[in-house]
């Protein structure tokens, strides 16, 4: 007789349970609904965005707390956070003005430092203009006059460059330099590497022979992110400077470098993000393909050199032939044409 008032407690308990259980879902799915207008309201990723008009200048997320401005000449990336701005290139001398109003949408704190990837016009024409807007980290009060720290102009931020950049941007040609010496570098480093921390991120500026002696490629390790610079153009074939320095050998050792660096998130795509000096954004597996294309056209140059042929019997033969549609041009300042005559010159014997 005992076995049924167990039963019956127990279905009760039972009952109450599933009951519970209802209460907790209905609440469940109430919250649910509430948060589903938040939800809706959520920007979406990425933002939609629309061309710039002619002349503007466009600001596009990369990630984290790092951005790319294009439309200025070469792309110019900022990193903005509580200690100030930091970029990477100042564009071209014309766009000054609207590239700064683009900074200013993303940070209105300090400009503390300019990081020059090169020295053509279109990565250092803003350094005068830009670089005034800012101010320099101080090292001392600002009131210290006393001793060599005393004259430091801090009603500017620091335009770091490698070594060989400032030396031709200041190297006179008759009695006029190339860039005025507000534009120059006043914080130049001759290692293969430059580190400091800013906006609580390691920041790695990395030397390469490439382009020119001076390439500088600047790694922000937390967002991970690379300002790659010229060392990688997806408008272009890569412009070499032999008179710089410059080798067709020394852009594939640098873009290997450069897939070093970078972290593919899945069948080698994502992770690292990449911004060229021009073109979109870029990830590992757009830099595995730029640098399998110079390796190619490379390869092939060579190839033709070994059977004798001349420089103009190689470029008739068009060893870049199925790159040229998307990076080749037959105007303008850089065509393919140069590319090639660059690849022989670079592995002609005596001039590498």
């Amino acid at each position: 007789m005992s076995a049924r008032p167990q039963s019956a407690r127990a279905v009760t308990a039972c009952a109450s349970a599933m009951a519970i259980a209802l209460l907790v879902t209905g609440a469940h799915v109430q919250s649910q609904g509430a948060q589903a207008p938040n939800r809706a309201q959520r920007p979406a990723w990425p933002p939609a965005l629309t061309a710039p008009a002619s002349g503007d200048v466009e600001v596009l997320p990369v990630k984290g707390n790092v951005y790319m401005i294009s439309g200025a000449g070469a792309n110019i990336t900022v990193q903005i956070g509580d200690q100030g701005i930091f970029l990477v290139d100042t564009g071209i001398a014309s766009m000054s003005e609207k590239v700064w109003a683009a900074v200013r949408t993303l940070s209105k704190n300090k400009l503390r430092y300019v990081v020059n990837t090169a020295d053509l016009a279109d990565h250092i024409g803003g350094n005068a203009t830009i670089s005034a807007k800012g101010e320099i980290v101080p090292l001392r009060e600002r009131n210290y006059n006393a001793g060599p720290m005393g004259t430091i102009e801090y009603n500017r931020a620091s335009v770091i460059a490698y070594l060989t950049v400032l030396g031709r941007m200041s190297a006179p040609t008759g009695q006029v330099s190339p860039t005025p010496p507000a534009a120059w570098p006043d914080n130049t480093y001759a290692t293969p590497q430059k580190r400091l921390s800013f906006n609580d991120e390691p920041i790695v500026i990395m030397h390469e022979t490439a382009n020119t002696d001076g390439n500088s490629v600047v790694l922000f390790r937390r967002s991970d992110v690379v300002a790659a610079g010229d060392l990688l153009d997806l408008t272009n074939f890569p412009m070499i400077d032999q008179k710089a320095g410059g080798s067709v050998q020394g852009m594939i050792t640098a873009l290997n470098h450069l897939i070093d660096t970078t972290v593919p998130e899945a069948h080698a795509a994502g992770g690292t993000m990449v911004v060229p000096g021009h073109g979109r954004i870029a990830d590992h597996a757009e830099v595995a393909y730029y640098r399998d294309m110079v390796t190619i056209v490379r390869d092939r140059v060579e190839d033709m050199m070994k059977k004798r042929m001349t420089l103009e019997q190689i470029k008739a033969a068009h060893p870049a032939r199925e790159y040229e549609p998307r990076y080749g041009h037959t105007t303008g300042p850089w065509t393919t044409d140069m590319f090639v005559e660059a690849a022989y010159r670079g592995l002609a014997p005596g001039t590498n």
